[in-house]
């Protein structure tokens, strides 16, 4: 449970305000309380401020539009509300709240100057709202039910639906009337009750407009009245805190995003990763200048025991495993593999499979056999290539095939299996 301060303001800056403080659950914390904003700021004790803001100075609407939410619903909106509103959209701002079931949005429109102003009170008086809302919104929608608010010549009104406003000097069968709820009678046609209606006023505007409720209660099924004993801000207060009405801090009224705050917790988890990078930049350059030192004692080493065993060389060794292979060679010594030999074993094996084939000529370079063939057809040759590769030390591949007479000539290259 979240309990809130909610300040009402005058219709003029030199206004008293109000305010009283609700919980979210719809329930009253205090008495209703009546003063300046300063004296309002002293009291709120670090409860989020919900502001209520005069009715009659912010238009509320609905719109239709695809838009979800967000940068692209506040782009939209004026251009979408743009013949509703007599002044240049420029100069006011739009903000919209959550859908209706429907799928229309409300929309409450004010003068950029005007919402500016208000900030500015507030601000003076060390006040950061966490919500400005229009004070009709805090009069609450009942589905199938009208509801009205009078007070000090104003009449709020909403249908329980999506319609809702506030008319100054109006009675509420005026403000049925607008909300095409009640028709505008000019005959003497005898009405047939429907809808109803619950009306909030103080005892003054009661007897005040007895003879509207007494035409009211001839045209519609029910009217209720109820008495406000401390005045509208309860009534109000209740409804907002709730969640109920449209925010006019959006779009470049919004809170800002505080991303110092965010990251602050995690600074000094950032510094200890920071240092630990550090560290191990360190650490690496040290083992890379360690090895870099030994590597070159071993070469300087090899360098000294090489030109011993060749007198006479001058130059940097920069291959020291091609240096002791070129030593091996010059004492007769082979480096390679005994490959032709064991390749010759496998052709020799692979011929006596194929006794219809002859070798007609083989060479050997650099670890490759190329063997020439001659076969009375083309699947002698393949057994051969099988029969070569299937003890998988070797690998043969047919490199050419051509007819000659009546014979194939084939050359089949052959080198050890993988490389």
């Amino acid at each position: 449970m979240t309990e809130f301060v909610v300040i009402r303001l005058g219709r003029t800056p030199d206004q008293q305000v109000e305010w009283i403080i609700v919980d979210d659950n719809g329930s009253r914390r205090s008495n209703m309380f009546a003063g300046s904003l300063a004296e309002a700021a002293v009291r709120r004790q670090g409860r989020p401020v919900i502001v209520l803001v005069p009715a009659l100075e912010v238009l509320t609407t609905t719109v239709d539009l695809p838009v979800r939410s967000g940068a692209r619903l506040q782009a939209a909106l004026p251009y979408a509300l743009e013949e509703h509103v007599a002044s240049d959209v420029d100069i006011l701002h739009f903000a919209a709240g959550d859908k209706y079931e429907s799928g229309r949005r409300p929309v409450a429109i004010v003068e950029k100057s005007l919402l500016d102003g208000w900030l500015a009170l507030l601000a003076e008086a060390g006040i950061q709202a966490s919500r400005v809302i229009p004070e009709n919104y805090g009069l609450a929608r009942i589905p199938g039910t009208m509801s009205a608010l009078v007070e000090d010549g104003r009449v709020m009104f909403n249908d329980g639906e999506e319609t809702e406003f506030v008319l100054e000097g109006a009675t509420p069968s005026d403000a049925l009337v607008a909300a095409g709820r009640l028709a505008d009678r000019t005959d003497d046609a005898p009405p047939e009750p429907s809808g109803h209606l619950i009306v909030y006023c103080d005892a003054t505007d009661e007897e005040r407009l007895s003879h509207d409720w007494i035409a009211l209660r001839h045209e519609l099924h029910s009217v209720d009245i109820n008495l406000l004993q401390d005045g509208a801000l309860p009534r109000l207060a209740v409804t907002v805190a709730s969640g109920a009405g449209v925010n006019l801090l959006q779009g470049s009224y919004g809170p800002k995003s505080d991303y110092g705050s965010w990251l602050r917790p995690w600074a000094r988890a950032a510094m200890l990763l920071v240092a630990l990078g550090i560290i191990g930049l360190v650490a690496k350059g040290s083992d890379f200048w360690r090895l870099s030192q030994e590597e070159a004692t071993l070469q300087d080493q090899f360098t000294e025991q090489y030109r011993a065993v060749r007198p006479g060389t001058n130059d940097p060794v920069l291959d020291p495993v091609g240096a002791v292979n070129s030593i091996k060679r010059g004492l007769g010594q082979s480096t390679a593999p005994p490959v032709f030999l064991d390749s010759l074993h496998e052709l020799s094996a692979a011929m006596v499979q194929n006794t219809a084939a002859e070798v007609e000529s083989i060479s050997y370079r650099a670890g490759v056999i190329d063997v020439r063939v001659s076969s009375p057809d083309v699947e002698t040759v393949g057994n051969i290539q099988k029969a070569i590769g299937a003890s998988g030390a070797f690998a043969a591949t047919i490199q050419s095939t051509d007819r000659v007479g009546e014979r194939i000539n084939s050359r089949i290259q052959i080198r050890e299996a993988g490389s």
